[in-house]
C-alpha cells in the first residue's frame, strides 16, 4: 500500500504545477482516481492549494476540477463529485474571492460552473446562487466577465501605454520582486504572473477553437461540414470569377 504522506505530497506537487495544457489536468485527475481510497485526503489537498496559491494557479485548479469530476463519473467513483458539490461555494470563493482580488478569475469560474451543470454535477439552483455571488465580484468587463484575455492586463497593473514605468492601466503599481501589490484594498499579481496568465488564456482559447474545427474523420463528415458552412453563390461571386478570368487572360496574352 502506498504511503499516504507520499501520495499527498505528489498530488500537491501536481496541483502546484498545473498549467493550460489538458495533459497536466488529466494527469492529476488520473492520479487522484488511482488513489481513490484516499479521496477525502486528496480533496483536502485541493482546498488547501486553492487557499495557498496565486490566482493563476487557482484558475488552473478550477479547470482541473472539471476534469476530475468528468473522470470520476466515467470511473463510477462519485465521492469526488459529492465533495465538490458540498464545497463548491468555498471553491468559488477561493478562485474568485469576494474582495475583488480574483476578478480576472470570474470568467473562469463561470465557464467551469456551466460545464459542471451540463454534466449534472451541479444543479440549476446551485448555479443560480453562485452566479449571483459572482456578479458582485465581476468588477471588470461588465456583467458576465466577457472582457476576454485583457482582464489580466487591467486587473493586475500591466504598464499602460504612455504611463510611467511601474504604473498599470488602472494606475496601480506593478511589483517587481514577485510579490503582489495592493491598490484600493485589492491584491494584484506581478508582471510575470500577468504575462503567464495571458499566455495560458491564449493557449486555452486556441485549444477551444481547435475543438470547434475538429471532425471525426469518418465517412463524409469533413465534406458535410464544409458544405454546411459554405454560403450560397451570388452575383458577387460570379463578378469576382469574371474579373479573375479576365486577369488570367491578360497575363497569358502578355506572356
Amino acid at each position: 500500500m502506498a504511503d499516504p504522506f507520499e501520495v499527498r505530497m505528489r498530488f500537491t506537487t501536481q496541483l502546484q504545477h498545473l498549467n493550460a495544457s489538458v495533459t497536466s489536468a488529466q494527469k492529476a485527475a488520473n492520479y487522484a482516481l488511482k488513489y481513490r481510497d484516499m479521496d477525502e485526503d486528496l480533496h483536502s489537498c485541493i482546498l488547501e492549494q486553492l487557499e495557498k496559491n496565486n490566482m493563476n494557479n487557482r484558475a488552473n485548479i478550477m479547470y482541473f476540477i472539471e476534469h476530475l469530476c468528468d473522470l470520476s463519473q466515467r470511473e463510477s467513483h462519485p465521492s469526488f463529485t459529492t465533495m465538490i458539490q458540498r464545497d463548491i461555494t468555498h471553491i468559488v470563493d477561493a478562485v474568485a474571492p469576494p474582495d475583488g482580488s480574483g476578478a480576472a478569475n470570474v470568467k473562469v469560474a463561470r465557464k467551469v460552473l456551466t460545464s459542471l451543470q451540463s454534466k449534472d454535477v451541479l444543479s440549476v439552483t446551485t448555479i443560480s446562487e453562485l452566479s449571483e455571488r459572482l456578479d458582485a465580484r465581476d468588477t471588470l468587463g461588465g456583467k458576465g466577465g466577457d472582457a476576454g484575455d485583457g482582464d489580466l492586463e487591467m486587473a493586475n497593473g500591466i504598464d499602460a501605454p504612455g504611463a510611467p514605468s511601474g504604473v498599470g492601466s488602472l494606475g496601480g503599481r506593478v511589483s517587481v520582486g514577485g510579490t503582489p501589490t495592493v491598490r484600493n484594498g485589492m491584491a494584484r499579481l506581478d508582471k510575470r504572473q500577468v504575462e503567464q496568465r495571458i499566455e495560458e488564456d491564449r493557449e486555452r482559447g486556441k485549444r477551444q477553437r481547435e475543438m470547434y474545427w475538429a471532425v471525426s474523420g469518418e465517412g463524409d463528415d469533413e465534406f458535410v461540414r464544409m458544405w454546411e458552412e459554405t454560403v450560397d453563390v451570388n452575383e458577387d461571386d460570379f463578378l469576382l470569377m469574371t474579373e479573375e478570368r479576365e486577369e488570367r487572360v491578360e497575363i497569358a496574352e502578355a506572356s
